[in-house]
């Protein structure tokens, strides 16, 4: 193991120790998303996309939080793995809604952009969690 590695392992456990998720930058960013999914969507009028399209928004956000509240380095992997999950649930949706014009293209393409980048970031936030083999 590296320099790099033994530093970044050391961030997670005392990441895990003595941080709330909270101060997590993925986490504020799919807040943020689902704020503005709430927005783009206060005129829908198909109730029943607008209600999948929130909830797959909400569920990124509180699967974070509910792992990183789990106290066990697996467990929070597992709860990211079901938030990445959800970020590219509602990002088809995302597509869906702007083919039916229940969203605008300009908004759906800033939302698609940014939930490819909590992707990302999630996907990064498991690699730095995961064990050394």
């Amino acid at each position: 193991m590296d320099l790099f590695e033994m530093l970044a392992e050391q961030r997670v456990y005392n990441w895990m120790a003595y941080r709330s998720f909270e101060e997590l930058e993925v986490w504020k960013k799919s807040c943020r998303l689902a704020v503005r999914m709430y927005e783009a969507l206060r005129a829908c009028k198909d109730f029943g996309l607008k209600d999948q399209m929130t909830r797959s928004a909400v569920s990124i956000a509180s699967n974070i939080a509910e792992g990183a509240e789990r106290g066990s380095r697996l467990e929070f992997i597992r709860f990211l793995h079901i938030a990445k999950g959800s970020a590219a649930e509602l990002r088809t949706q995302v597509y869906i809604a702007q083919q039916i014009e229940a969203l605008p293209v300009s908004c759906a393409k800033e939302l698609i952009n940014d939930l490819k980048t909590i992707s990302a970031m999630l996907q990064n936030l498991i690699k730095t969690l995961k064990p050394k083999t």
